[in-house]
């Protein structure tokens, strides 16, 4: 395989880890620990790994030689950068516990682990996917794992290879899983641990315990790079209004830490837009507001931040694509022998007042969007719908109204782009090369001491890496109930962006004077060698949070 001058050089990064890392270790538990919400009935579900303390890992001098683990990993979900740091971190750990350990991948996700399809991970297959991006060793897959049928299926694999304990790195409804996962084969004293790692660029699995999850640091750089490249541009010609969609469907964590880290000059965030009950009108008057003012002053150009899930935060579009969702639904064959010229009319005909008004008001293209493009279940598929080329073309046409009142005289022209793959599997900033590696080598020590249904955790990260503290926090405290597919089920709170929170109030405090000046920071690639300032810098967002 050839590799690049860059891939050649970061295989000899050796990732920064917790001082009470290096050599022996010790467990330390701390408060036992109930869940975030509805702790009655999240106790009932989960007897056996319900409460248990939050543990951290402390240097010991009581070295003792421990038997060999097998151990199995699972990668789930979407990737995200650093994940073969987590697997590299859990291989050195177990060898650590014992150089007779074996650590075994399971292939293409949870699925691997059902179907048996796995591989043993040795040192030599670990060394080519040091601190690289993207989930390649062992490949991704969203099966769920939530049937006992799917958990015994699993441990017959488990059990024929002497595994023991298996790590399961995944984003919040990966991290449920496991923790489902650990509780059967507790209650059935299958002799299986299971553990937990955070993972997901969006942001949006963290807690107090949990400062951020794996990735979000490299994804936000990598959007920010290109968000500064398109700024330098927009800057340079000074014509185009650019529309720039970012990843994030259910929290506006990544928009949020872009705009601090590029100042745009306008930035929706979805949370606002809901607890302000905001109507599109009131977004798309807001843009073309600012629009006018900076036209006024002549600066014709701009650069708009939006989060991909926006559409699903607006309580008026939420409730169209609800009847919408119905109405389809119960009219299915009907709809389908009307002549697409005449579909609009027919759905506008059969909506409420309401939504009837706010339907009409789209965009053709995509109203079209809503209403053909469904979902094997008959739903909406809100990701594919374009919001960047909806909220232009809404602002074209509030612009041009106003022209025609007199209200606006400059000019509109507008480019759109959506950044969501570009920043899923880049090669890992040294931040998560670093917090990868340290979360699968704690995932080991939660092995050692015999854990399980804990989520792998390293706090502290806007410190030097050696004052980072390691431990584990039992994924049964950042439960809720919440209702999926009509039922309600135990899940790991999604963490959304906070209004009372320091990065939304930094970020409030200044955009009025990003919308009318042109602030705009260019933070260049990702850099990997250099002063620790330039290459080890956590996110915006972090800092905030730490108050550092």
């Amino acid at each position: 395989m050839t590799k690049s001058a860059l891939q050649i050089a970061r295989a000899a990064y050796q990732p920064k880890v917790p001082a009470a890392l290096k050599g022996a270790v010790k467990a330390v538990e701390g408060e036992y620990t109930q869940s975030v919400a509805d702790q009655e009935e999240i106790k009932k579900l989960f007897p056996y790994t319900y409460g248990m303390p939050v543990v951290t890992f402390e240097k010991t001098h009581d070295v003792q030689v421990k038997p060999a683990v097998n151990a199995g990993v699972i990668l789930s979900g979407c990737q995200a950068p650093g994940g073969h740091n987590v697997i590299a971190g859990m291989f050195t750990g177990l060898k650590a516990i014992n150089p007779d350990s074996k650590l075994y991948g399971f292939i293409l996700g949870p699925g691997g682990l059902v179907d048996h399809n796995y591989m043993e991970l040795t040192a030599d297959i670990i060394d080519e996917y040091r601190n690289t991006g993207g989930f390649d060793m062992i490949g991704s897959g969203r099966t769920k794992l939530e049937k006992p049928e799917q958990f015994d299926k699993g441990l017959e694999i488990l059990k024929q290879l002497g595994i023991s304990a298996l790590v399961i790195i995944g984003g919040d409804d990966s991290n449920t899983n496991a923790c489902v996962l650990a509780e059967y084969y507790k209650a059935h004293n299958a002799g299986v641990q299971v553990i937990g790692c955070p993972k997901t660029i969006d942001g949006d699995l963290k807690n107090e315990q949990i400062e951020t999850s794996f990735g979000f640091d490299t994804a936000c750089k990598v959007y920010s790079e290109v968000i500064g490249n398109i700024q330098r541009d927009c800057n340079s010609a000074q014509k185009y209004w650019h529309f720039i969609k970012l990843m994030g469907r259910s929290a506006s964590h990544i928009a949020l830490e872009c705009a601090l880290q590029t100042q745009p000059n306008i930035c929706i965030i979805s949370e606002e837009v809901e607890a302000k009950n905001m109507s599109l009108d009131d977004i798309v008057t807001y843009i073309a507001g600012i629009v006018a003012k900076r036209a006024a002053e002549g600066h014709n150009f701009g650069t708009v931040l939006i989060p991909e899930g926006l559409i699903e935060f607006v309580p008026a579009m939420k409730r169209l694509i609800a009847e919408l969702n119905d109405l389809l639904a119960k009219n299915d064959a009907e709809f389908k022998m009307i002549k697409k010229s005449e579909q609009r009319a027919y759905i506008i005909s059969k909506l409420t007042k309401e939504n009837a008004d706010l339907y009409a008001s789209l965009p053709e293209g995509v109203a079209r969007q809503l209403s053909l493009d469904r979902d094997p279940h008959g739903n909406v598929q809100v990701s594919l719908i374009e919001t960047e080329k909806l909220l232009s073309e809404m602002v074209a046409k509030k612009l041009a109204d106003w022209k025609a009142e007199g209200k606006y005289n400059g000019k509109f022209a507008a480019q759109h782009h959506f950044f969501g793959y570009e920043g899923r599997c880049a090669a890992p900033s040294n931040y998560d090369a670093d917090y990868c590696y340290s979360l699968g080598y704690t995932a080991s020590c939660l092995i050692a001491a015999g854990e399980t249904g804990y989520m792998s955790s390293i706090r502290n990260t806007t410190a030097p890496a050696s004052e980072w503290i390691a431990g584990g926090i039992p994924i049964t405290m950042m439960m809720n109930m919440e209702k999926r597919h009509g039922e309600m089920k135990p899940v790991i709170q999604k963490a959304l962006v906070k209004l009372d929170g320091a990065p939304f109030k930094a970020f409030a405090a200044q955009r009025d004077n990003w919308a009318l000046t042109t602030s705009y920071v260019y933070p260049g690639p990702i850099q990997y060698f250099g002063p620790t300032e330039v290459c080890d810098q956590p996110t915006k967002t972090l800092q905030l949070e730490q108050a550092k």
